[in-house]
């Protein structure tokens, strides 16, 4: 027969420390506090996040959502003990997603899970989202944090993102207009992004043998420091160009690499062709593929390869859009062209 404790056993005991955890969600409070745009009419800490469109700028508005993690990149983030650049990494990646479409992120939500909840890492990350958001235009309205003793290795988290923005119907960027001889432009990246992080730990720390402190003449830097680069946001440059309705398609360059996302925006009876050369590939890049002998196939498939935006413009408006590219001092490389065929990336 089960006996009984002879000590009260407390919520504490198992491992979870509310007290604790409330003092922590009082300084993610503050943070979130200085992203909040006019929108927003809750405050952090009740059931659910409310925030108004607002009807004086949108005729007929549509709402765009996305959700996203940012992968083992976590994995490196724990290594190094630096975890205010993955909140950006998350904020910024979900923001491209539907900035893709034309929408113009609004809020954005967060779920940190953990087993034992450290407050100076979760402010780290916290911290990050909220930069983020702020840089963004976007209001941190809310979001989980989940203290699960036994269920993540001691001194892991997991972090998801969920955002929503907003684009007037007619604005909305779908691809249906893409055509045979539209330019394809590459906008480069900042590393690896989000992406890609499985392959990329197994070359450099497994096969290279590298240390995140590790400086390797090839990619002129330590590894660590390049696989750490904060993921960018593309929304200052595609706002400009969908307010000048000078693209027709836009692909947020992310795992499954240009050749599984570029096909994602084109329309039927259309493909791409790419050419390999057209743009400056990152050092890192190469260097992970010689060490790997990897297949040219598999690097552009599971990487961004420099190029974490593509762009589909109409020939008819590529001055344009090079007018607004160059005044906003944005690089960009002309990598391809749209030609007939069956949704498919095509390389030469």
């Amino acid at each position: 027969m089960a006996q009984n404790s002879s000590k009260p056993i407390t919520y504490a005991d198992a491992g979870v420390n509310i007290d604790k955890a409330n003092r922590t969600k009082q300084r993610i409070k503050y943070l979130a506090h200085k992203t909040f745009t006019k929108g927003v009419l809750s405050e952090i800490g009740g059931f659910g996040g409310l925030f108004s469109v607002d009807k004086t700028k949108y005729l007929d508005p549509v709402l765009v959502s996305s959700v996203d993690g940012v992968g083992t990149k976590l994995k490196l983030a724990f290594e190094m003990n630096v975890h205010h650049t993955i909140g950006a990494d998350l904020v910024n990646h979900c923001v491209n997603d539907i900035a893709v479409q034309g929408a113009a992120p609004m809020f954005f939500m967060d779920y940190l899970a953990t087993g034992k909840l450290d407050p100076a890492v979760a402010e780290k990350v916290v911290e990050g989202l909220a930069e983020a958001c702020k840089h963004n235009g976007c209001a941190l309205i809310g979001g989980e944090t989940a203290e699960m003793p036994g269920f993540y290795p001691e001194g892991e988290y997991d972090l998801a993102g969920f955002i929503v923005g907003v684009v007037e119907r007619d604005k909305i960027v779908t691809g249906k207009t893409v055509e045979p001889g539209d330019i394809v432009l590459g906008l480069p990246s900042t590393g690896l992004h989000t992406n890609g992080y499985s392959l990329a730990r197994k070359l450099l720390f497994e096969v290279g043998k590298y240390e995140p402190e590790t400086y390797v003449n090839e990619i002129k830097g330590k590894v660590g420091n390049e696989l750490m680069q904060t993921h960018r946001s593309y929304w200052p440059i595609i706002k400009k160009l969908v307010a000048t309705e000078c693209v027709s398609a836009m692909a947020h360059i992310t795992g499954g690499g240009i050749t599984e996302n570029l096909p994602r925006v084109l329309p039927k009876g259309v493909a791409a062709a790419i050419q390999y050369d057209s743009w400056p590939v990152p050092p890192i890049f190469t260097h992970m593929q010689k060490l790997g002998n990897v297949p040219q196939d598999d690097m552009m498939r599971t990487f961004n390869m420099g190029l974490g935006m593509l762009l589909v413009i109409p020939a008819k408006k590529f001055k344009k859009a090079e007018s607004v590219l160059d005044r906003a001092s944005e690089k960009y490389y002309a990598v391809g062209r749209i030609t007939k065929g069956d949704r498919k990336v095509t390389y030469s």
